[in-house]
């Protein structure tokens, strides 16, 4: 398979402080591919630079061939990129269901006022996004919190929830930024088993920030490692497992790698 994503010479500077220095990987279509470093090392940063949140100072993002350095990020959502983020950003008054169904608003094609009557396109058009909303809550195995307000619910599954958001949007790329961020071990589980689902069956192309590095190895196909910015490896999980460089960044994890 090609290339899904490429990222080449991508730098970010806030000052006089550079987020990240001329970083350069590509992503195959279909892979899992993992962003891994300490922290700071910059990958929550990549993940919004890929997402439009931030606009590098230099380089080029390539998507399925197109740059999209200069494009909004909606109009990087309209082409096949979706985003769960690291912080919850979900409406905690609202059930899983209507936050789920907020994830398709961008794809949303008919005017205010068609959709406000409900007639012709937009009768037809909400019955579609609530199917894929409905295959979302069967995947994400949400069946039983559908109505559910986000905010009374436990951490792991509001998690669960923003990652659905995302997978919402029908994207060819997703990017999980640490989705198993302050669940326990039989949670991570279930998120990996998800993550592997979205590979799999879904045949969306993953890209992982996480710290577990455990669960980095056995998921990954390939793996980029920063520090302080800069790329300091790049290959498969073998590779990076025996990269000095990567080994020396994770002073005290040697034995976890």
């Amino acid at each position: 398979m090609g290339n899904i994503l490429e990222v080449e010479n991508l730098s970010l500077q806030f000052g006089g402080v550079k987020a990240l220095d001329s970083v350069s990987y590509h992503i195959k279509e279909g892979e899992i591919f993992s962003l891994i470093g300490p922290n700071g090392a910059g990958k929550t940063s990549m993940l919004n630079c890929i997402s439009g949140l931030y606009h590098p100072t230099n380089g080029s993002i390539r998507f399925k061939g197109q740059e999209i350095v200069n494009m909004k990020p909606d109009k990087r959502t309209t082409l096949g990129v979706a985003r769960a983020f690291q912080n919850i950003a979900l409406f905690a008054h609202m059930s899983v269901l209507d936050n789920l169904k907020l994830g398709r608003h961008a794809l949303m094609k008919t005017g205010a006022l068609s959709g406000g009557l409900y007639f012709g396109k937009a009768s037809q058009e909400e019955i579609e996004h609530r199917k894929e909303v409905e295959r979302v809550i069967d995947f994400l195995e949400l069946q039983d919190i559908r109505h559910t307000p986000v905010g009374t619910l436990p951490y792991g599954l509001q998690k669960r929830v923003e990652v659905g958001r995302a997978l919402a949007l029908q994207p060819e790329l997703i990017l999980l930024d640490e989705p198993m961020a302050g669940m326990n071990g039989a949670e991570k589980e279930l998120m990996a088993r998800f993550i592997l689902d979205m590979h799999e069956v879904m045949e969306i192309t993953v890209v992982l920030i996480e710290h577990d590095l455990g669960i980095v190895m056995d998921l990954s196909d390939h793996i980029a490692v920063l520090d302080f910015g800069k790329q300091i490896g790049f290959g498969t999980p073998k590779e990076i497992q025996n990269n000095p460089e990567v080994i020396k960044a994770y002073i005290g994890e040697e034995k976890v790698i």
